[in-house]
């Protein structure tokens, strides 16, 4: 029986369809090293922390700083505008936490002018029905702008510690004759201010000298830690956010827990976690503009919520600003203390560098980012085994 051929038939060598595939191959394996060569100078920075630290509010600062600065005029004001709705939000959120808690607290807290019950019953009644820019209506800002006039309501504010509010409750809530305007446009501060929960993970790609940056946001609310692992591989640093001010909160998930003890946990977790024991982490002990303002008002007191602040003394390597309160500079020592306790523990093979950030302040994070480049740079070395 005769053998069959292949009826393939291959090139001939020299021939134009030769040139051709060779060609081809080597610009496939061009690019296949252009590729490789930028994954492996890419810095992979991974953002962890406890919910409403401030992780997304880093992540805007370095779209500020490195990227496009909210873009160019047309599309910054249209981007802009886009916000206008979630800032409304927060507002309408902050009001009704704050209306709700009057009565839960203990002991509770009651209008000062009669008048504004009307005030209160709408917000009570309407209020978690204004979802689109057409339920802002002129009633709902009267009503918001008459309730946080009230002494009644700023009673309450002011014990705010006691329940959940967001942070940038009193920086919108001051600003209701602006954003109620229909010529308003947010400014950057704004933006930065604004909080939406972050679900998911959310990555910003930025070039700073040349060098290629990618900054991974994953939510911090205990129900979206499950996707942090996935996170993980190839990581050059992490850095781990912390509310310095939250010593006397607890969290929405648990409001038995402590948020600084959860903050705490957590980074003891992320420091002694197997897949992490070779990666360093860069501490931003965040809100330091808040904890100062939370100490210097001394409503309420660390030594309640960590009875070992009784006996701290603030230690030898401290940065004593002649400006600042020494109780301030006790304060924020013995938070960062604290962290600096856990990685004193386990594998050696890391390192903690800590710094005091205040997310908001455009000029601290640009300052603490270029500080921390070097840090990044000699990880980035090491994970290559370069260094």
């Amino acid at each position: 029986m005769p053998t069959m051929g292949c009826l393939c038939s291959q090139p001939k060598p020299g021939s134009d369809e030769t040139k051709a595939q060779t060609e081809a191959n080597r610009r496939i394996n061009m690019e296949i090293q252009k590729d490789k060569h930028l994954y492996r100078s890419t810095h992979r920075l991974l953002l962890l922390g406890a919910g409403e630290s401030g992780k997304s509010t880093i992540v805007k600062q370095m779209r500020i700083l490195h990227v496009d600065g909210f873009k160019d005029e047309g599309t910054l004001i249209k981007e802009r505008k886009a916000k206008i709705v979630d800032i409304k939000k927060n507002m309408r959120d902050a009001m009704l936490a704050m209306t709700n808690a009057m009565t839960t607290l203990d002991p509770p807290c009651t209008l000062d002018v009669n008048e504004n019950q009307s005030s209160l019953t709408f917000f009570k009644t309407h209020a978690m029905n204004v979802l689109e820019e057409e339920d802002f209506t002129e009633e709902f800002f009267n009503c918001l702008d008459k309730l946080w006039h009230d002494k009644g309501l700023q009673k309450c504010f002011r014990r705010s510690n006691e329940y959940q509010l967001i942070d940038c409750a009193k920086y919108f809530l001051d600003k209701i004759s602006t954003i109620r305007l229909d010529s308003y446009i947010p400014s950057n501060q704004d933006l930065l201010r604004c909080r939406v929960l972050t679900r998911g993970i959310f990555e910003t790609k930025f070039q700073v000298d040349k060098v290629h940056f990618h900054m991974f946001d994953v939510g911090g609310q205990r129900e979206e830690r499950r996707k942090w692992i996935q996170c993980f591989n190839d990581v050059t640093a992490i850095i781990f956010v912390v509310a310095s001010s939250s010593y006397d909160m607890t969290i929405r998930e648990d409001t038995g827990q402590n948020r600084l003890k959860e903050a705490l946990e957590l980074f003891n977790n992320i420091w002694n976690n197997r897949w992490l024991r070779t990666i360093s982490v860069i501490l931003f002990l965040n809100k330091q503009d808040v904890l100062a303002e939370k100490v210097l008002r001394g409503q309420t007191q660390i030594v309640t919520y960590f009875p070992e602040f009784c006996n701290y003394e603030i230690p030898a390597d401290a940065t004593i600003d002649d400006n600042e309160d020494p109780r301030v500079t006790k304060a924020k020592y013995f938070i960062r203390d604290e962290f600096l306790r856990i990685s004193a523990t386990g594998s050696q093979r890391h390192y903690c560098y800590p710094h005091f950030t205040t997310a908001v302040d455009t000029e601290n994070i640009r300052r603490v980012f270029n500080d921390c480049r070097d840090i990044i740079q000699r990880m980035h070395l090491k994970q290559y085994e370069l260094l």
